[in-house]
């Protein structure tokens, strides 16, 4: 069937944190649940949008096993106590920004004011030369056994809930606000009570509407203690977005937005105070590369070159320590990779061999992953057969190989292909190993860590590349040991990452390393389709199996009906694909055709029921969020004494009661941003006529490119989904690495 679909997407990035009053409803009311893998739902409900972009998911492993939320966030704390030492290794001010005026000179006279040693250096201007490069990183120590952490002891609940309650906030955050703040929750919300900005979804005139119940006509909005956390709130939302820095002027803007008096002195006192770091960067010109700070180029002298340097413009950046520390980690452990030689496994004859044996583009992708130490390979879902193929190969070659993907769904779907590749070549040969990225860098996956700590692999393919932040990516490449490679693989069209940063874009751009692209196209009708968004084209395709069908609808009360008839009854019975295989997408969770409503109404024909166990029933499909940026489709087993029990990925996991509102949700429709990662034999894409401003070119992309044989488009939004694929791109995120790869890294690699 002919096709000419016309959608509304999502642009499933968090709020900006210069459109502060567009988030500025009560988030303490959100459900977090729905936070997972989607920072926020354009078009959607407000309440979602910013603070609920963190979602903060528990679990607990069945038989006591730590579960993947604690593991991660212990492998996520052993990183920082490694960035923490380097930082305090850092004893000497930087000299920078001799010709800034303005903003950004009152900026640097604060940062120098805190040089004279009265307090600790908290930030400092980047360094004009280029960085020293450390000879290999300090891997991230293995984890201790550790069981799943208890919820808060009810005496601190109810403490926090008595505080709570005085002050005219929901009951119901007791629980997140004790695991936040923990055991002195209640003294510390007396003593600061805008600490409460601290728990997701809530907002700052949430945060003073408490604050002015417990400390009256003394809550002002130049309180100290408001102006501190309302600017790490406004940071944190940025990271939600996908920044990992803000512009200094962006920053104070927001700030003047959330009703602070002295939005510039605010930034001050937080750079002296030690809350933020402050950074400046050279301003890269457009269409060209960041610039390569601290040397002479081609035919110029370095006189000339420093000249150039000190005229080239500059941008005032200002970010959480978090992030930044994050940043620098990765461009350090990117550049080892590049600058060191990868170690020879055997003789450029048996690579040669190995790579004659492949197809066009896969042959390339192993000849490149034999002499470079980091490689980008870029494709769609066929390029996953030149992945394996790489593997096999290196793996044939002695190499200890290793997969991550992105999600459960994921590994397993690449394991099937792995297992398919050995058939056809060697029935009795050992498959490499696949992963995910979480349970590679916890440890509850993958090869294991040597005793330095480093992963005992010679060769990592990490799938799903685009959906890595600058925490996941800088552990990755943190915990690769000397010589080892790396090939970080993916669809550049889709959706990026929920967490900060666009770690696989920035090094497209940079070029730093070799970039395969794969020209093994997708077929069929579907791939001809998505191909064509992924240039900015919507063309009609031919589909004479059904493969892709357009249902235009007119209003929201149609659209939820049309697409509870696709799933019930018309794919399972034209397509031949049960409903349980059947996944809905739509822009966001809020509105008349957001997932609680589509959730709702695809219950009550496919697993009716009270919801007894706090909104669930056995059977209900779900969608499980352990941790921000991940979601993990499943279905509820059964509930007892120890929490709800589900299986997702063919793995049980047990979520404790008080986590479960914040963590599971009804998953018979997703966002686009939970989707990622994973396929299913038919995907129905629902467009309501209220998401016209959540389209963009990747929404579109990532959206219909989760179908695998069939895609039905409940259309509502007319000419806005060929606009969108046209014209609207991938929002833009603020990111400092390509500025701190390129003193690093080499003239650009091919």
């Amino acid at each position: 069937m002919s096709t000419e679909p016309s959608e509304t997407a999502e642009d499933a990035e968090p709020g900006t944190p210069d459109e502060p009053a567009r988030t500025e409803r009560a988030g303490a009311e959100a459900d977090p649940a729905e936070q997972g893998g989607d920072a926020t739902e354009q078009g959607g409900d407000a309440a979602e949008q910013g603070g609920d972009a963190a979602e903060q998911g528990g679990d607990a492993a069945e038989g006591r096993q730590v579960s993947e939320a604690e593991a991660e966030l212990l492998a996520q704390r052993v990183e920082r106590e490694r960035i923490e030492r380097r930082k305090a290794e850092r004893q000497e001010p930087i000299e920078a920004g001799a010709k800034l005026s303005g903003r950004a000179a009152d900026l640097l006279a604060a940062v120098r004011a805190v040089e004279s040693g009265e307090k600790p250096v908290a930030a400092v201007f980047e360094e004009a030369g280029p960085a020293p490069r450390r000879p290999a990183p300090e891997p991230a120590r293995p984890a201790p056994p550790v069981t799943v952490e208890a919820a808060p002891a009810t005496e601190v609940v109810s403490a926090v809930r008595a505080v709570l309650v005085q002050g005219g906030a929901p009951e119901t955050l007791a629980v997140q606000t004790a695991e936040v703040l923990g055991e002195g929750a209640e003294e510390a919300l007396r003593a600061d009570p805008w600490q409460l900005l601290r728990v997701t979804g809530v907002r700052p005139a949430q945060a003073d509407g408490f604050a002015r119940a417990l400390l009256g006509s003394a809550a002002g909005p130049d309180d100290a203690r408001r102006v501190r956390a309302v600017t790490g709130w406004l940071l944190e939302q940025a990271a939600a977005a996908g920044h990992t820095a803000l512009e200094m002027p962006v920053l104070t803007a927001a700030l003047e937005q959330q009703g602070v008096p002295d939005a510039e002195g605010a930034v001050r006192n937080a750079i002296s105070d030690g809350d933020v770091l402050v950074f400046q960067d050279p301003v890269p010109e457009a269409g060209a590369p960041a610039p390569r700070r601290g040397g002479a180029g081609a035919g110029e002298s370095q006189d000339e070159a420093d000249g150039a340097e000190e005229e080239r413009p500059v941008r005032v950046l200002v970010g959480l320590e978090r992030y930044a520390m994050a940043e620098e980690s990765l461009a350090d452990g990117l550049a080892r990779l590049v600058g060191s030689a990868p170690r020879q496994d055997g003789p450029g004859a048996e690579w040669e061999r190995a790579a004659s044996s492949a197809d066009g583009s896969g042959g390339e992708l192993i000849r490149a992953v034999a002499g470079h130490g980091l490689v980008l390979h870029t494709g769609g879902q066929a390029s996953l057969t030149e992945s394996a193929a790489l593997l096999r190969a290196a793996h044939g070659l002695g190499l200890r190989t290793w997969a991550a993907a992105h999600g459960p769904l994921g590994r397993a779907r690449f394991a099937a292909l792995l297992e398919g590749a050995g058939a056809a070549d060697d029935a009795g040969a050992e498959v490499p190993g696949i992963a995910t990225v979480a349970g590679l860098l916890s440890g509850a996956e993958g090869p294991g860590r040597d005793a330095d700590g480093a992963l005992r692999l010679d060769l990592l393919v990490v799938l799903d590349a685009p959906q890595l932040d600058v925490e996941a990516a800088a552990l990755v490449t943190e915990s690769l040991p000397d010589g080892a490679r790396l090939v970080l693989a993916g669809d550049p069209g889709v959706l990026w990452s929920v967490g900060p940063g666009r770690v696989f874009a920035d090094l497209l751009a940079a070029r730093a390393c070799p970039q395969i692209a794969s020209r093994r196209p997708d077929p069929g009708p579907l791939g001809e389709l998505v191909s064509g968004i992924g240039v900015g084209e919507l063309n009609q395709v031919a589909a004479p199996g059904k493969e892709v069908v357009i249902v235009p609808v007119r209003d929201a009360g149609e659209a939820v009906h049309r697409t509870v008839q696709l799933v019930v009854d018309s794919v399972p019975r034209a397509i031949g694909v049960p409903a349980e295989e059947t996944q809905v997408i739509t822009p966001g969770h809020g509105g008349a055709v957001g997932t609680r409503a589509l959730n709702a109404a695809l219950k009550e024909r496919l697993n009716p029921g009270p919801g007894r166990f706090g909104g669930f029933d056995p059977g209900d499909r779900i969608a499980y969020s352990p941790a921000r940026g991940r979601t993990v489709p499943g279905r509820v087993v059964r509930a007892d004494a120890d929490g709800l029990h589900l299986s997702c990925a063919g793995e049980a996991v047990v979520v404790p009661q008080e986590r479960v509102e914040r963590s599971v949700r009804h998953g018979w429709a997703l966002t686009a941003h939970q989707a990622v990662g994973c396929r299913w034999p038919a995907v129905v894409v629902v467009l309501p006529g209220d998401a016209v401003p959540a389209l963009s070119r990747p929404w579109v992309y990532t959206a219909f490119s989760r179908a695998e044989r069939h895609l039905s488009v409940v259309h509502g939004v007319e000419q806005a989904l060929p606009h969108a694929v046209a014209e609207v791109a991938a929002k833009p995120r603020t990111t400092r690495l390509p500025v701190l790869l390129a003193p690093q890294i080499p003239a650009a690699a091919g």
